[in-house]
């Protein structure tokens, strides 16, 4: 299957919230195991998951290329580049500032380690 047909324009964005589906925007910048966990918490029975990914300050993926790696996630039913006016009810973008600085902590000691 190929997932990135769960990429979806803003007009249909719009259109599957209003159907009462689960909005979470967010970096996924890099995507990391701990947002696959968060957004596996997130999805209700029943309810459509859909992400709307944001766009940090200076993102290390283009936004096409974290839309897919999130629409790959077996919880996630439609991606959303750009969601236009479209309120998520839930934001991960401050999960994913730490979760980001994190992995650069995590990776600066591995590479101190290994000198």
């Amino acid at each position: 299957m190929d997932t990135r047909t769960k990429i979806v324009s803003a007009a249909d964005a719009a259109r599957i919230a209003a159907e009462g589906a689960t909005i979470v925007s967010g970096y996924f910048d890099p995507l990391l195991a701990g947002h696959a966990e968060r957004l596996r918490e997130l999805k209700r029975p029943g309810v459509p998951l859909l992400v709307s990914i944001a766009d940090p300050e200076d993102p290390i993926l283009p936004a096409r290329a974290r839309a897919e790696l999130v629409a790959g996630l077996a919880v996630v039913d439609y991606v959303a580049e750009s969601a236009g006016g479209i309120a998520p009810q839930i934001r991960l973008e401050q999960e994913d500032l730490q979760r980001r600085e994190e992995l650069i902590a995590h990776v600066h000691a591995r590479q101190g380690a290994a000198l």
